[in-house]
C-alpha cells in the first residue's frame, strides 16, 4: 500500500520500519531544541508530518516498547488515532510515567505508527442481545 507522507519542515523524517516484520513505523520528534518532560507531564512533540490515507484505513500511534519500558514515555492517550480525512500534522502527546525528568531530542523515535483497515458498523437499537457464555461478566470476570 501506498501512504502519502508530506514533510511539513526542513528535518522531518519518514515513518521507518526498523525490520522487516515490524507492524509500526516509527515516528521521530522535529523539535527546535530539546523538550524536558517532567515526570507526570505530558508534552505534544511535533513530527513534521502529515499523513494521507484511503478511506478505509486508519493509523494508530502506539508507545515505543523500549522507550515506553526503559524511560517511561509514552503517548499519553495510550493509543493515538489518525482518521483517513485528517491532513494536518501528527503530534504524539508524551506523557513521562517515571519519576525522572526525561529529555526528548530532535531526531529521536517517539512512537510507531500501525496503519490498519476499519469497518464503519451500521448501529441499530435491539430489545435484545444474543446470549454467550460470558454473558454481561465483566472486568476480571474470565480470570481466576
Amino acid at each position: 500500500m501506498n501512504v502519502k507522507i508530506k514533510l511539513l519542515r526542513d528535518g522531518a523524517a519518514l515513518p521507518k520500519y526498523a525490520t522487516d516484520g515490524a507492524a509500526g513505523a516509527d515516528l521521530c520528534a522535529l523539535l527546535d531544541a530539546p523538550v524536558t518532560v517532567a515526570p507526570g507531564a505530558t508534552e505534544k512533540i511535533p513530527t513534521g508530518i502529515s499523513i494521507e490515507l484511503p478511506l478505509g484505513y486508519a493509523a494508530f500511534v502506539y508507545a515505543r516498547s523500549g522507550t515506553a519500558t526503559k524511560r517511561g514515555l509514552a503517548p499519553a492517550n495510550k493509543v493515538g488515532v489518525i482518521d483517513s480525512d485528517y491532513r494536518g500534522e501528527i503530534f504524539v502527546a508524551l506523557h513521562n510515567h517515571s519519576p525522572e525528568p526525561q529529555e526528548v531530542a530532535c531526531g529521536e523515535r517517539i512512537a510507531q505508527l500501525v496503519i490498519a483497515p476499519v469497518v464503519h458498523a451500521d448501529f441499530e437499537v435491539a430489545d435484545e442481545l444474543d446470549d454467550t457464555a460470558r454473558g454481561a461478566g465483566g472486568f476480571g470476570s474470565t480470570g481466576k
